[in-house]
C-alpha cells in the first residue's frame, strides 16, 4: 500500500480531518509536526518531529525516515511547513511545489516582485526594516502594513495618515518580536486596494491549475484590521469576472513557479482588474475545507490525498449545491467561559454544523495580534444567498461569555 506523509503544525485544526480522509481511502498516513524533538514519540503517534526554524534539518529527517519507510506522496498543511515539504519532496523525487516557489509564497515582498514582473496589477509597495519605523514615512495613504513572516491577516493593519502609520508599525513590530524574535526583519507597506475580495481554491498538476471553487467574501474587508468571516461558493460574480479571476490565478501560479499540489489564492476586484493579494502553496486553512464536497461526497481532504498519490481527479466535479463557512470572529480579548445557544443555532435552516474550536478557559486574542477563531459555522442550500443568510442567522443566535484576562504580576 502507498504511504503518505502529512506535514502540519501542532496547533493546526486540519490534521484530524486528513487522518479521517486517509482512513476512508485506506491509505497509511505518517505525520510530521513540530512537537518535542527531545522526547521519543511524546504523543505516541509515531510522528516525525520537525523544527520549523530548521527546514533543511527537518527535511533530512524525513528523507532518512523514507529510506526504511517509503513515502509515495506528501501534503503540507499551513505555510510554516510548506518549505520543509518542498525540500523533502525534492530529495525524494516526489511531485510537489519547488522550494523556490514556496519561499516566494511565504514572502509578501518576493511575491509582489514576481507578480509585477509577470504583468499582474500590483499596488505601490515597499518594505521597511522592522527595527525602527521611518521617521517621516513617504508612503501613499491609505496604506496597509503587513508583517512578512506571518499569514492569515495576522498583523495586517490599515493606516490612513502618518500617526496611524507609526502606531501600526510599532504594534506590528512588537508582535513580530514576540512571535519571530530575531527573524523579524521586515514590515511591508502597500497602498490600500479597495474593492471586493474573493478567494480561489485550486490544485496544480504539472504546473496546470484546476479550479476547485471560487469563494465570495460578502463582508467588506476595508480595515483597520482584516478579519475574514464568511466564504460562500459558487460565486455570484458574473462569468466574465470569474474568468478574469481564474486567468489571474493561472498567471500567478506560473509567475511564482508552483508545480504540484493545492493552492489558495486571495484577490481583489478593483476598477475592472484583478489584484492578486497572495497565493499560498497549501489548501484553505482551518476547518474551511468542510465547505467543499465533490462527486460521490468526496471531501476536499480526500481529493488532495488522492492527488498526492498520483490519482486522476479531473472527473471529480464540485457538488452543485451552494455551500459556505463562517469563521467565527473573536469579539474581544479575554478568557472564554462558555458558548450559549448552540443547539438552536445548529438547528437553523441550512446550517449543517457548528464547531467551536476554542476551549473553555482559553485566552482569546483578536486580530491583529491573534491567529485563530472561536470556531466555524457550516451551511448548505440551493443558492449562495440562502447559505449566506443561514450563516449570519446562526451566528446571531450564538452568545459568547468572555471574562477579562487578569494581567500577570
Amino acid at each position: 500500500m502507498k504511504r503518505l506523509l502529512l506535514l502540519s503544525t501542532t496547533t493546526g485544526y486540519q490534521a484530524a480531518e486528513f487522518r479521517k480522509a486517509a482512513e476512508r481511502i485506506r491509505t497509511p498516513l505518517v505525520l510530521a509536526s513540530d512537537r518535542c524533538h527531545v522526547l521519543e514519540d511524546p504523543w505516541r503517534d509515531g510522528a516525525i518531529p520537525i523544527r520549523l526554524e530548521k527546514p533543511e534539518e527537518s527535511a533530512a529527517k524525513i528523507v532518512e525516515f523514507a529510506r526504511e519507510n517509503p513515502i509515495h506522496g506528501l501534503v503540507a498543511l499551513g505555510d510554516p511547513v510548506t518549505l520543509i515539504a518542498a525540500l523533502a519532496a525534492r530529495e525524494l523525487q516526489l511531485p510537489f511545489h519547488p522550494p523556490d516557489a514556496v519561499e516566494v509564497c511565504r514572502n509578501k515582498y518576493l511575491a509582489r516582485e514576481r507578480f509585477r514582473m509577470a504583468g499582474l496589477p500590483v499596488p505601490w509597495y515597499r518594505r521597511f526594516p522592522a527595527a525602527a519605523p521611518p521617521p517621516a514615512p513617504d508612503v501613499p495613504f491609505p496604506c496597509v502594513l503587513k508583517p512578512l513572516g506571518l499569514s492569515a491577516s495576522r498583523g495586517v493593519i490599515r493606516a490612513d495618515n502618518a500617526a496611524e502609520f507609526r502606531a501600526a508599525f510599532d504594534r506590528i513590530r512588537a508582535l513580530l518580536r514576540r512571535v519571530l524574535g530575531e527573524a523579524a526583519q521586515w514590515i511591508q507597506v502597500e497602498s490600500f486596494i479597495p474593492g471586493r475580495e474573493v478567494a480561489l481554491e485550486g490544485i496544480v498538476t504539472a504546473g496546470r491549475l484546476r479550479v476547485l471553487a471560487i469563494f465570495d467574501k460578502p463582508d467588506p474587508l476595508d480595515g483597520p484590521f482584516f478579519e475574514e468571516t464568511i466564504y460562500v461558493t459558487p460565486s455570484r460574480l458574473d462569468p466574465a469576472a470569474q474568468q478574469a479571476l481564474v486567468a489571474a490565478t493561472e498567471k500567478a501560479v506560473a509567475a511564482v513557479g508552483l508545480r504540484h499540489g493545492p493552492v489558495h489564492a486571495e484577490m481583489r476586484l478593483h476598477k475592472g482588474d484583478v489584484w492578486m493579494l497572495e497565493i499560498a502553496a497549501r489548501p484553505i486553512g482551518g476547518l474551511c475545507a468542510r465547505a467543499l464536497r465533490f462527486a460521490d461526497g468526496i471531501t476536499l481532504e480526500e481529493l488532495i490525498l488522492r492527488h498526492a498519490l498520483g490519482e486522476a481527479i479531473e472527473d471529480l466535479p464540485r457538488e452543485p449545491t451552494a455551500s459556505g463557512v463562517m469563521m467565527i470572529p473573536i469579539p474581544r480579548a479575554g478568557i472564554l467561559e462558555r458558548v450559549d445557544n448552540l443547539e438552536p443555532a445548529s438547528g437553523a435552516p441550512g446550517v449543517e454544523g457548528i464547531e467551536i474550536t476554542a476551549k473553555r478557559g482559553e485566552k482569546l486574542v483578536p486580530l491583529p495580534e491573534g491567529s485563530s477563531y472561536l470556531g466555524f459555522i457550516f451551511a448548505r442550500g440551493d443558492t449562495p444567498e440562502f447559505v449566506e443568510q443561514a450563516l449570519r442567522q446562526a451566528h446571531q443566535q450564538l452568545s459568547f461569555s468572555i471574562s477579562p484576562a487578569l494581567p500577570l504580576i
